[in-house]
């Protein structure tokens, strides 16, 4: 076994923000693999477009599916199961010989599609992982307000939860995080209100990305939500006493 499958984690979303050693990795892939929905160019793709080498081979994994049905229903368990079954399979043969570098959003290892490959490769191929910034990261940097203090508990919360659960963390976390919003912001927004947290949240579409915008979650239209947005309510915990000088 001479190839490698190296997965890059590219960040929130600003090519800046990759790490010296994925920049370094993607910008020498011979190969490149990313995930993506079908009939468009994928954000991982798009995050990496002035990157690459001119003659570099592309094998796009398109999903056969992504919101046309339910996540909890088994005909989407099982083609997500089969589409990462066959993937595994064809990175596999190509490592044999290959080095190929596969692109993941955020962190590899934080909710990315990557995840499902890699379980499958264990000692099927030789395996690298380079950490990125999540985008929970980014987007609480954009906001400009620190997220937690002192004790503060952080709960990352996913939209696709039934919303007696995120009704529950909502009222027992300190500070929150709401990722996979899209179509289950006006669930989210409904959890919210209930938990009564619903004026403390800020909604994030498209951290660091050229198209960022940045609202209290309120003030949004919660039907036109695009996928990569992400909800936040930040911490209030313990810190030392501060007083701002010219009070």
């Amino acid at each position: 076994m001479s190839g490698k499958i190296i997965c890059a984690g590219l960040g929130p979303g600003a090519p800046d923000l990759l790490s010296v050693r994925a920049d370094r990795v993607i910008r020498n892939a011979p190969y490149i693999a990313y995930f993506r929905k079908a009939g468009h160019m994928g954000q991982a793709r798009q995050i990496v477009d002035a990157m690459l080498m001119p003659d570099v081979i592309e094998y796009p994994m398109e999903y056969p599916v992504t919101t046309e049905l339910p996540v909890s229903s088994i005909a989407y368990r099982h083609a997500l199961a089969e589409f990462y079954d066959l993937w595994a399979d064809r990175l596999a043969d190509l490592a044999r010989t290959q080095e190929i570098v596969v692109l993941c959003e955020g962190d590899p290892f934080f909710y990315g599609s990557f995840m499902h490959l890699y379980i499958r490769l264990q000692e099927r191929a030789s395996l690298e992982v380079i950490p990125g910034i999540t985008g929970m990261t980014g987007c609480w940097n954009a906001i400009g307000t620190p997220m937690t203090w002192g004790d503060d508990v952080l709960a990352v919360l996913t939209g696709t939860m039934q919303e007696a659960d995120l009704i529950r963390h909502m009222q027992t976390a300190d500070a929150l995080v709401v990722m996979k919003t899209g179509r289950n912001l006006p669930k989210i927004c409904r959890a919210l209100t209930h938990a009564g947290r619903l004026q403390e949240a800020w909604l994030v579409e498209r951290g660091t990305m050229p198209n960022q915008k940045i609202m209290r979650l309120a003030e949004a239209d919660p039907n036109n939500c695009p996928y990569f947005a992400t909800v936040l309510v930040h911490g209030q915990g313990r810190r030392p006493d501060f007083e701002r000088k010219g009070k």
